[in-house]
């Protein structure tokens, strides 16, 4: 086993840029998010894409059983909408949605949104990999929200 400390794993992890994203799903008590920065085209044919909620969130066991999920890659102004579902997983009303394919919650405004079908998991330490085929999708010419070494950022134009 490497001696490396989880501190300093995070710290050299921090200094790669992410894209924001909110991953919705509806179980059965009702609509659910989740902020994750784990998010990762995967193929273009098939279309999949991958995401990977951490086991020890309140959240895991809804995203682990849910048959359909939406990725929102999220816009530059939409760090309150991160913020609050790092957070929380619902208060959807605060922010408005509609029901997508396999009723996931759906918001507007993001730069993109990906609609999916639960297609394979896989076993990653304390993450599940999430494996989604892209159903449908809707995408904005809209800057999105960035997150690197510990902070929310937008792209400077």
């Amino acid at each position: 086993m490497p001696d490396i400390s989880q501190r300093e794993l995070r710290d050299a992890l921090g200094r790669f840029a992410t894209g924001v994203t909110l991953v919705t799903t509806m179980p059965p008590r009702g609509p659910l998010g989740i902020t994750a920065n784990s998010f990762a085209s995967l193929s273009l044919n098939p279309p999949l894409v991958l995401w990977s909620p951490a086991r020890k969130s309140s959240r895991f066991a809804a995203f682990e059983a849910a048959s359909h999920f939406a990725v929102h890659v999220l816009a530059r102004d939409q760090q309150a909408v991160a913020e609050h579902f790092a957070r929380l997983g619902d208060g959807f009303e605060r922010f408005g949605f509609s029901p997508g394919l396999g009723q996931a919650p759906l918001l507007e405004g993001c730069a993109a949104r990906l609609e999916c079908r639960h297609a394979a998991r896989f076993e990653g330490g304390d993450h599940l990999i999430c494996v989604g085929e892209v159903l449908r999708l809707v995408h904005a010419d809209r800057p999105p929200l960035v997150y690197h070494q510990g902070g929310y950022r937008g792209l400077a134009g």
